[in-house]
């Protein structure tokens, strides 16, 4: 019996159109596939919850339409991309309990539609970036379970209604105590 010839078909594998991959808590492991930067369409990538382990993929920075970027609760490790602040649609940027390491890229201060930034609990060092101080619209963010930030909090992020800047034991950059 002779195959069946499809014509006029996109490759199987190859989603193209997809606005949305929503795998939170299933028990994944291994690395982010470097291959999802084909998905040059999707707004919302949500892995949070699973066993993930390796290096967040600096191509993770081709998908510009992206608006949530979820990777939160998993084993990731090594430096968070400073390309990520190439995703300027980006909304919510979720990062917390995984095991990164080193410092805040201040590339991250692009990221001006960002409304959510979660970095706790990871194991990040160094000063905060003053340039976390441009992201007017954030309304939350979370830092601390990083015991080694150092340095002062960016009196750019005085407004952010939600945040546990008395958790991080860190002064405004103007003096001031977090509330």
């Amino acid at each position: 019996e002779q195959p069946v010839e499809r014509r006029n078909s996109r490759p199987v594998g190859q989603p193209t159109n997809l606005t949305g991959l929503w795998l939170d808590r299933n028990q994944l492991t291994g690395g982010i596939p470097t291959k999802l930067d084909n998905l040059t369409k999707l707004q919302e990538l949500w892995l949070y919850g699973n066993q993930l382990t390796g290096a967040i993929p600096a191509e993770l920075s081709n998908l510009t339409a992206l608006e949530k970027l979820v990777l939160s609760s998993n084993q990731l490790s090594g430096t968070i991309p400073a390309s990520l602040g190439n995703l300027t649609k980006l909304t919510i940027l979720a990062l917390n309990n995984n095991q990164l390491t080193w410092r805040i890229p201040s590339h991250l201060g692009n990221l001006t539609s960002l409304e959510t930034l979660s970095l706790r609990d990871n194991q990040l060092t160094g000063d905060i970036p003053a340039q976390l101080g441009n992201l007017t619209n954030l309304e939350t963010l979370r830092l601390a379970g990083n015991q080694q930030l150092t340095g002062c909090v960016p009196t750019g992020l005085k407004e952010v209604p939600d945040n546990d800047f008395a958790r991080l034991g860190l002064y405004f950059c103007d003096g001031t105590p977090p509330p």
